[in-house]
């Protein structure tokens, strides 16, 4: 996987908790049991870390990891 699906796992690690090896690119926030208050956290933990803003709509409890790591690779190649 990549870098930034490594260390938004990092980012889930740190600040709500959840294992490294409870994470799959696969899982879902749901899955991980986020719901959407930890999201905006998570939205919040992701612009300090990558230097992007993320909207309620790029991060929804059925997103899974795979597709938040492409959003932040997204928002980060057109900034």
């Amino acid at each position: 996987m990549n870098s930034t699906y490594d260390r938004l796992t990092g980012l889930l690690a740190t600040g709500f908790g959840i294992e490294a090896g409870e994470v799959t690119p696969e899982s879902t926030f749901e899955d991980l049991e986020l719901d959407s208050l930890a999201l905006v956290e998570l939205a919040l933990a992701t612009q300090e870390k990558f230097g992007v803003s993320l909207s309620e709509d790029d991060l929804r409890t059925q997103s899974t990891l795979a597709e938040a790591a492409e959003v932040v690779d997204a928002k980060q190649a057109s900034a």
